[in-house]
C-alpha cells in the first residue's frame, strides 16, 4: 500500500486527479474520537514529512485515512476509537 504522502502527491500532481476532491482524516488529540477531517482544498503545500494546511502543519504519520470521491485511497493500520470501541475509556466496565 502506498504511503499517505504518496497518495496526496498523486492526487495533487497525477493526471485526472484533483487534491481538492480529497478528504483527509487525521489523529487530533481532544477531537471527537481523536480524529479531525479536513478537505483537500485546505492543503497549501506538501512537504517532506508533513503537509501545510490553511490552519497549520500536520505530520504525515498522523493521517488515518484519505478518501477521494467516496473511495478510500489510504487507510492506516493503526486502530482508532471509531474502529475499536474497547479503547474508548467511556466503554470500560468498572472493576470492583
Amino acid at each position: 500500500m502506498a504511503s499517505p504522502k504518496e497518495v496526496l502527491t498523486k492526487l495533487k500532481w497525477g493526471p485526472g486527479s484533483d487534491i481538492r476532491d480529497a478528504e483527509i482524516h487525521f489523529l487530533h488529540r481532544g477531537a471527537p474520537n481523536d480524529t479531525k477531517v479536513i478537505k483537500g482544498a485546505d492543503i497549501v503545500e506538501l512537504e517532506r514529512s508533513f503537509f501545510v494546511t490553511t490552519e497549520g502543519v500536520i505530520p504525515y504519520h498522523r493521517i488515518r485515512k484519505v478518501m477521494c470521491r467516496g473511495k478510500t485511497l489510504y487507510e492506516s493500520e493503526c486502530p482508532t476509537l471509531e474502529s475499536n470501541p474497547e479503547s474508548d475509556p467511556g466503554n470500560k466496565k468498572e472493576i470492583k
